[in-house]
């Protein structure tokens, strides 16, 4: 998977790993339908420093969820 593209088969990827990745248990923030494709570098971006830093602090899950939430239509 190629995700440099802008897809939306990338969006719901991207967003669909980040909420396994944050254990997100309300699926409803993680609904890929919800994501404006406008904000795809910002989206891959908090992607790809989610999968570089691994495990996060509760803090810093609070943090990464209150950021998506400004990416949602």
């Amino acid at each position: 998977m190629h995700l440099e593209e802008k897809t939306e088969e990338n969006l719901a990827y991207i967003i669909q790993e980040m909420g396994r990745m944050l254990q997100v248990v309300n699926d409803s923030i993680m609904n890929p339908d919800d994501y404006d494709m406008k904000h795809y570098d910002e989206l891959k971006e908090l992607y790809d420093l989610l999968k570089q830093k691994g495990g996060l602090t509760v803090a810093e899950t609070q943090a990464f969820i209150t950021e998506l939430r400004q990416y949602r239509k």
